[in-house]
């Protein structure tokens, strides 16, 4: 691979790199060529494509801790000595958020102003690239595309925690020029995540994954819910632009993007799910419709990137039909042969970035 040519034997700090995305960048970043540092908690699901892929491998040094705990964190970044971070730990689920919102708060809010001391008191940290989510908006139900200007809200304790971490981003921004430290933020806001080896709770795909493997029913929360879905590969595109803006000295201070599918694009979970099963199994399939009285989800959402594809050239290569089917091909070949999936992975990334 050839693209980020900038980012070449520099050392990246991955926060959360045993997650679904974080495995990802894992592979992502050794294959382009960086020097891969970890801190994260241990792999949140079993089986996990940390795991299932060798992704420790890819490291150069491989770190278990926790964002709320500020003195490993510290002491990790002492060791590794980043230039870049790119912060992708959170607690990332809507419905945890209600059955633990305090240690939402703390991974998303603290956790996130953690890292941001950490990455202040090494002197060898040129930047931070955080991520958040599509859901920061204050969504009052309006069938637009959200903006990176509108206001950010939040009414389920996830949303509200990623929001809050925004603004300490904002506000840590203006810690750092107050003191003279030239260590731009970065904020990627980013759509709902599809991909090969995300094995979490209460996600759609996973939750079919394991209809499929077992044979059992389907649960769905809404069918006719619109989300900007988008393939994995196109968010750590994303990220890896902005990686490389502030490697280059073209970041300022920092601030939010949009990364989201084009804007005609958008569809339903019902929608999605008709086409993953077109591509993964002639096995009818039980559908079942449960409501979750704790649950408080806006039916649309949806935002406009147009400020990424003009700025930053950024577009998603991979949209609806095709980003399904490729997850489509690393679920079923995590079910025929595990050993094939990292090979798999590779390949996906590969080709991914060739367009």
């Amino acid at each position: 691979m050839t693209p980020f040519q900038t980012l070449r034997g520099i050392d990246i700090l991955v926060t959360g790199h045993t997650g679904f995305t974080g495995t990802w960048a894992c592979h992502l970043l050794h294959m382009i060529g960086a020097r891969v540092h970890g801190f994260s908690l241990p792999p949140p699901t079993s089986p996990a494509m940390f795991d299932l892929t060798q992704a420790q491998e890819t490291l150069q040094s491989h770190t278990i801790g926790d964002i709320t705990d500020p003195d490993a964190l510290q002491a990790c970044f002492r060791r590794s000595r980043p230039r870049l971070v790119l912060h992708l730990a959170a607690q990332p689920l809507v419905l945890q958020s209600y059955r633990d919102p305090v240690g939402t708060f703390l991974t998303n809010t603290q956790g996130t102003l953690n890292v941001l001391e950490a990455a202040r008191l090494t002197p060898e940290v040129q930047g931070v690239v955080c991520i958040t989510t599509d859901k920061v908006y204050a969504n009052g139900g309006e069938r637009r595309p959200f903006i990176e200007t509108d206001p950010l809200g939040g009414k389920d304790p996830y949303s509200a925690s990623k929001a809050a971490a925004e603004m300490a981003i904002a506000s840590f921004r203006e810690v750092l020029t107050a003191q003279g430290r030239n260590m731009p933020i970065e904020v990627a806001r980013g759509g709902n995540i599809i991909g090969g080896g995300d094995w979490a709770e209460d996600r759609i795909i996973p939750d079919l994954a394991r209809a499929i493997s077992s044979g059992s029913p389907l649960t769905v929360r809404n069918m006719d819910a619109v989300r900007p879905w988008q393939h994995v590969l196109a968010l750590l595109h994303g990220y890896l632009i902005l990686l490389d803006r502030i490697a280059r000295g073209e970041s300022q201070k920092g601030e939010a993007w949009n990364f989201g599918p084009a804007d005609q694009t958008p569809i339903s979970v019902g929608q999605l799910l008709e086409i993953l099963m077109s591509q993964w199994t002639s096995v009818p399939l039980q559908v079942q419709h449960v409501q979750i009285q704790l649950q408080r989800e806006e039916k649309y959402l949806l935002i406009n990137s147009e400020k990424a594809r003009t700025i930053l050239s950024w577009q998603p290569f991979w949209f609806n039909v095709r980003a399904t089917l490729e997850t489509a091909n690393c679920y079923k070949t995590s079910n025929t042969d595990k050993s094939e999936l990292l090979f798999l992975t590779q390949r996906q990334i590969q080709y991914y970035f060739k367009l």
